[in-house]
């Protein structure tokens, strides 16, 4: 048994009685959050209340993991998968991450998504139109627990102010550690890989959240939880399927197919990310529709044509949103990717030190446009205090 399986096996097990005082305190820390949407209600209709409302339906349904582990009638698969988070876990710790008693839950919810996403832009333009919420400041998106109640907050925001909006299904979110957040089911729904990152990705955001900094963010978690997805599967080798008589894409994959993944991914972004960049010179025209239309076609060609290493090009080049919404929302996540490669290289691929970094500038309230100028600061290289457990 190697160093980390001997850490994970010696940490004492939480007993039922402490699982339930913990969803106590939770709850009434969640009240709190319910007290400040009441206050807002009168302002910003029942929308906070619906927020509220689903966030209690997550922490009532939540289960220790371990319970579901020691349940008969748990799933092959779903086991399997839920036996993958508490090696995460364990990694996350060791690489600097805030863990605490996040994903030690389980929760399962219909459907292939925990929340729906709208992000919007002006009209005729690819920049982000923010929202504006309390305690967190401005975020890009706006979520609903109710898919049709987004689908119909779209439709309005369409009609009444003529914007672009792009609608998502969301698996998983984090709530920066106000709460323990649960596995739930859609995370499992695309498999190991994803399920790995995305629980990286979320640690990422309990960890170290920078207000009024949603590009950078959601970058920053994005870069991190894909070089420690990448990581976590090289230290563990090539593994067997998670289950045997499952479909290829339910095994747990070797680490240069994970790699190479993300490598697709990245470049999929970069093209996504000239093209929006391209249709900046289109704002004005008034002939953008036909022009964009042109632009568009000429993009999913060059999409198909990737030389790309495991995703298929004539799939990638079918699916891809490339409406101006859309757009907006990818350039949240992947706009400063390769800044944040260069300072991962400059750090000398050491992930570790990326997140002492990004601790110290989340306690010292930087800004998120200094944590990419290594050379600058002086004090950089300082850990961050740690807090009391």
């Amino acid at each position: 048994m190697d160093s980390r399986a001997q850490s994970i096996a010696a940490r004492p097990q939480r007993s039922p009685k402490v699982d339930r005082l913990d969803r106590v305190r939770q709850v009434r820390r969640l009240g709190l959050l319910l007290g400040l949407g009441l206050v807002l209600l009168t302002q910003a209709g029942c929308y906070y209340g619906h927020l509220a409302s689903g966030q209690i339906k997550v922490l009532w349904r939540r289960q220790p993991i371990e319970e579901v582990l020691r349940d008969p009638s748990t799933e092959a698969e779903t086991r399997a998968l839920l036996e993958l988070v508490e090696p995460v876990r364990g990694f996350a710790t060791e690489l600097g991450l805030v863990v605490g008693n996040q994903y030690t839950s389980y929760v399962e919810w219909p459907g292939d998504r925990l929340v729906t996403t709208l992000v919007r832009t002006a009209p005729d333009s690819a920049e982000l139109v923010e929202w504006w919420f309390p305690v967190i400041g401005r975020l890009p998106y706006k979520g609903f627990f109710d898919r049709e109640r987004a689908e119909a907050e779209a439709e309005r925001i369409r009609a009444e102010d003529s914007y672009d909006v792009c609608v998502s299904g969301v698996t998983a979110y984090s709530t920066l550690g106000w709460l323990d957040d649960p596995v739930t089911t859609p995370m499992l729904g695309r498999g190991a890989a994803s399920l790995v990152e995305t629980l990286l990705h979320e640690l990422v955001h309990a960890t170290a959240f920078l207000p009024d900094a949603a590009d950078f963010n959601e970058s920053v978690a994005q870069f991190i939880g894909q070089q420690a997805a990448i990581q976590f599967f090289e230290t563990r080798g090539t593994q067997a399927p998670v289950d045997p008589s499952a479909e290829n894409e339910r095994a747990l994959p070797a680490a240069e197919k994970v790699r190479n993944a993300i490598l697709d991914r990245r470049e999929i972004a970069a093209q996504t990310l000239l093209f929006r960049e391209g249709l900046e010179a289109l704002e004005g025209v008034p002939n953008r529709s036909a022009l964009r239309a042109e632009a568009e076609a000429a993009m999913r060609t060059r999409l198909r044509s990737l030389p790309l290493r495991v995703y298929q090009g004539e799939r990638v080049a079918e699916k891809a949103r490339l409406s101006d919404a859309c757009l907006a929302l990818g350039g949240t996540y992947a706009k400063d990717l390769p800044r944040h490669e260069a300072l991962f290289r400059a750090l000398g691929g050491d992930l570790d030190a990326m997140i002492q970094r990004l601790l110290l500038w989340a306690e010292e309230k930087r800004s998120a446009e200094s944590f990419f100028e290594l050379e600058s600061n002086s004090t950089a290289d300082r850990s961050p205090t740690p807090e009391a457990s």
